[in-house]
């Protein structure tokens, strides 16, 4: 593997370990002409997951692209990024579950698990991301979704921390 840094091509690698679903390995390399320390992942080659959106049509599951939805809703809050990596190797764990018959999830399934994740973790997060998701298309559906967070915090001893649609 060659060193983002140096162009190196000798390493050696300090830790590996497998996501709970096993189709990942993440291993920590350290260069050894540079000492420059970097993550590489393996995955098992195979049929991508697809995502169905609402209209029908299928696009492959894009941790990158849930990423990005992710971190514009986490912007300048107090979220630490090995925080935002672990809730998204957990979504793409649960998501490779839910999707291993058939190699495909409902886009509204996957949004429904990046909302349960972002409401446990923090819920202003929460309400950018559901805004945008749940497409709101006014000021009163803002508060409505508001109101509901409200009602929900009253009720945090329950065994569901995500609010009812």
């Amino acid at each position: 593997m060659r060193c983002p840094h140096c162009g190196g091509a000798e390493d050696r690698v300090i830790e590996s370990r497998e996501n709970a679903s096993g189709t990942t390995i993440r291993r920590r390399r350290e260069c050894l002409a540079c000492s420059y320390r970097f993550t590489s992942y393996e995955r098992i080659e195979e049929k991508p997951l697809m995502v169905v959106k609402r209209d029908g049509r299928r696009e492959p599951f894009d941790l990158k692209k849930l990423e990005r939805g992710i971190q514009k809703s986490l912007e300048k809050r107090p979220v630490s990024q090995s925080r935002v990596e672990e809730m998204l190797h957990e979504i793409e764990d649960e998501s490779a579950i839910i999707g291993k018959a058939n190699r495909e999830i409902p886009g509204k399934q996957l949004g429904e698990m990046v909302l349960a994740k972002l409401f446990a973790l923090d819920r202003v997060a929460y309400v950018r991301f559901a805004s945008v998701y749940r497409m709101f298309e006014n000021v009163e559906a803002f508060v409505k979704e508001i109101e509901k967070l409200s009602r929900n915090l009253g009720e945090e001893g329950s065994e569901s921390h995500k609010p009812a649609d």
